[in-house]
């Protein structure tokens, strides 16, 4: 789901889980998704939360930190998307064109740790 820059992350959350794929067994997010509304939410579907909690949270919420450290293909993903600097800038103005330079940006990587592969 593409969301604007202004927009908190945790507002997406309802639209991840629509998403139709099978239920997830857990959810890895940074601090930007540790939200009463968001673990209440992600609880109640029985997913278990990898969220550390934000330093100014009175109780704050256990963190399984071995878990946590997958994250760190998530973020290296994201950096390599943003190396093409249209991602990074976001020239684009309508959210259909972003996305289609988006999955263009993606097969270039994929097809080039493809081929380096085979």
């Amino acid at each position: 789901m593409l969301t604007g820059g202004e927009v908190s992350d945790y507002k997406a959350v309802p639209a991840l889980l629509a998403m139709p794929v099978g239920k997830p067994r857990l959810m890895l997010a940074d601090k930007g998704y540790d939200g009463d509304e968001v673990r209440q939410s992600l609880l109640m579907r029985s997913i278990m939360l990898v969220i550390p909690p934000k330093a100014n949270r009175r109780t704050p919420a256990a963190c399984d930190l071995h878990q946590y450290r997958d994250r760190n293909r998530i973020e290296r993903m994201f950096n390599r998307l943003r190396q093409a600097r249209r991602i990074a800038t976001r020239y684009d103005k309508t959210a259909s064109s972003f996305l289609a330079f988006l999955a263009l940006a993606a097969s270039r990587i994929w097809v080039r740790d493809y081929v380096n592969r085979t």
